[in-house]
């Protein structure tokens, strides 16, 4: 980034008054030491607050930047530049997409998981029957953000070095442009691919398959073991590329419309995503939170109680 500012030309010159490698040594150590500063932040964040620190970061920038993309989208309005149709289909739009987020976020497949009847002395344990909720995306936002990042830095160094004039880096950094064909491709590849790598990392059927068979479940009509770990495998793969579809719609369909229509919208669909799941991520753990210390006063209360009496 700093060989390219160094190339960038303005219309007083160059961008970069003293170009030399003590720019370029200053540039990186500030851009390091500012996203290890961001690092440390979210992980204090993490351990001491509500969520995920990184992704509320990240979501507190997007929404940060929301109401100056609606203003300069309503001043288009005004000028007469984008028809006010338009801005309702663009606001319909956004709510459709947040609904459907919504449930494929919430969706999920649960799968049966029963444990036998054990007798202890005079008493009867197990008998029961429950469920293993797996996610249709298990993976969350985070192939959404590791595919528009690995975009983004091809097309970051390729536009800066298309200043040069050299042809195929000019020719690069068009077919990296935001909606074009190779960049639609490549953020639908690395999608798919983030997501089923996230997810293996995530859940280990072999390893769900050993807990079960060590507390004496089983999923009715499939072989404790590997027979189960097999069926795990098959559901979650298939559920993990229903999930990687959805991702890849989600983030790509707004792109396209954005860059066909030139609207000046920021709040994509990558953005969308990262605030839908992180406020439904961040809501249900306060929920969570306030449950457990509602159930800390009544124990408290019941101590108490005992106590006295």
């Amino acid at each position: 980034m700093a060989v390219g500012m160094e190339g960038m030309e303005g219309p007083a010159g160059s961008a970069v008054i003293d170009p030399g490698w003590f720019f370029r040594a200053t540039t990186v150590i500030t851009i390091v030491g500012g996203t290890l500063f961001l690092m440390w932040l979210g992980e204090q964040i993490t351990a001491r607050g509500i969520g995920n620190g990184i992704s509320l970061i990240i979501f507190v920038g997007i929404i940060a930047s929301l109401p100056g993309a609606l203003a300069s989208l309503l001043e288009l309005s005004r000028t007469g530049a984008i028809s006010a149709f338009f801005i309702i289909f663009l606001a319909l739009l956004a709510l459709a997409v947040i609904a459907f987020i919504v449930f494929m976020e919430s969706a999920q497949r649960r799968v049966l998981v029963q444990y036998p009847k054990r007798q202890q002395g005079n008493r009867v344990f197990g008998g029961q029957s429950s469920h293993m909720p797996l996610k249709l995306n298990t993976s969350g936002v985070i192939p959404a953000i590791f595919a528009s990042s690995l975009l983004l830095l091809p097309a970051t160094v390729a536009g800066f070095a298309a200043q040069g004039g050299s042809d195929w880096l000019v020719w690069v950094s068009a077919a990296l442009g935001r909606g074009q064909p190779l960049h639609v491709l490549l953020f639908i590849g690395l999608i798919v691919f983030f997501a089923f790598f996230y997810t293996s990392i995530v859940f280990n059927p072999k390893e769900t398959a050993d807990n079960l068979k060590k507390h004496g479940g089983f999923i009715p009509g499939i072989r404790p073991g590997q027979r189960t770990a097999d069926y795990l495998d098959y559901v979650l793969t298939r559920l993990t590329a229903v999930g990687a579809l959805y991702l890849a719609a989600v983030c790509v369909l707004p792109e396209i419309l954005i860059s066909r229509y030139a609207v000046p919208f920021y709040f994509g669909g990558t953005s969308l995503l990262i605030v839908v799941s992180v406020t439904m991520d961040t809501v249900a753990q306060v929920q969570s939170h306030l449950l457990a210390h509602q159930y800390e006063g009544l124990i408290k209360k019941a101590k108490l109680r005992g106590r006295r009496g």
